[in-house]
């Protein structure tokens, strides 16, 4: 497994390696301690799964507030995204900056996303199947949602303001001058 730092070291771009013959591959996706080798002492508690049918659908930008806020360990198990985590803590010299990478099913690259961070991502390709871990269970009263067209932010998104696909909530939530200190 290889570990990679992004332009915001916090979050780690992780390459299982895959062993693969005429039958086709085999990976390890996870070990914990692979990951502990690379800093990354996360203690996962629960698994989500989602599935976006149409390309273009954008989800996010989420994340969940103290005292349940969550680190991420995203992959791709069909399709290809473009996944993005946005530094949200307002101490940081990397506040309101963002790491963007393509995740696939193809090469089972992962990225990790600790606290402090929006996480979102827009489908490249349809029928997109993602899978993460996180380390603190979901809590309704602790979610929240960071616009995911922020100009102030400057995510390069793949597809239009007028051709994403989004929930109700992510076309309402706030921009970061007026979301408030969260971490």
């Amino acid at each position: 497994m290889d570990v990679i730092e992004t332009e915001i070291p916090d979050v780690k771009r992780i390459k299982p390696k895959r062993f693969g013959d005429s039958r086709g591959w085999f990976s390890e996706t996870f070990r914990v301690d692979a990951m502990e080798k690379a800093g990354i002492t996360t203690p996962f508690v629960q698994d989500n799964q989602s599935f976006s049918a149409p390309q273009g659908t954008i989800r996010g930008l989420h994340f969940q507030i103290a005292p349940q806020a969550q680190a991420k360990l995203i992959r791709v198990l069909q399709g290809a995204i473009l996944d993005v985590a946005v530094d949200i803590r307002s101490a940081s010299p990397t506040f309101g900056k963002f790491v963007a990478v393509t995740l696939d099913a193809e090469s089972g690259e992962q990225l990790y996303i600790p606290h402090g961070f929006a996480h979102g991502f827009c489908t490249l390709t349809p029928d997109v199947m993602v899978a993460y871990k996180v380390d603190a269970y979901y809590s309704p009263e602790h979610d929240r949602a960071l616009a995911w067209d922020d100009p102030e932010i400057g995510i390069p998104w793949p597809v239009s303001g007028a051709a994403a696909i989004l929930s109700d909530k992510d076309r309402r939530a706030p921009k970061l001058a007026d979301l408030g200190q969260v971490f």
